[in-house]
């Protein structure tokens, strides 16, 4: 059965999509840390982020730099902050969060709440400023 971001990547979930070519996908988080707060996936459905080869795992970081040099254009903050834990979805995956300091990447942090056209909104204006 294809996990939650191989079927957002085919459509079949809906997302606020801000970047993608044909190897990689970034979307906005649903249950955010923060306004701005990303996911980037490889297409390629494959569990744990270290068993990606290393062309893959490369370039993943690459299109994660991308996406976060966006989301620092458009979200005030002092850093993007990048985390990896990768137990939630069996799909690899990096979390890009707009950050002021440290303690802002805590997991025990509430979460926010967006409505529909603020995800939107921010998907957009991350969007038009991808390379």
């Amino acid at each position: 059965m294809a996990t939650i971001f191989s079927r957002i990547i085919a459509g079949e979930i809906p997302s606020y999509k801000i970047a993608e070519d044909d190897r990689f996908f970034a979307f906005l988080d649903i249950n955010p840390m923060a306004k701005g707060h990303a996911l980037v996936v490889p297409k390629q459905e494959i569990d744990y982020i270290f068993d990606l080869d290393d062309s893959l795992l490369a370039g993943m970081a690459l299109f994660a730099k991308k996406v976060a040099a966006a989301i620092q254009a458009v979200i005030p903050c002092s850093r993007v902050g990048m985390m990896v834990i990768g137990l939630e979805v069996p799909h690899a995956h990096i979390h890009l969060i707009p950050i002021q300091k440290e303690g802002d990447m805590s997991l025990a942090n509430p979460r926010i709440r967006l409505s529909k056209e603020e995800f939107a909104e921010i998907a957009e204006k991350i969007s038009s400023r991808i390379n």
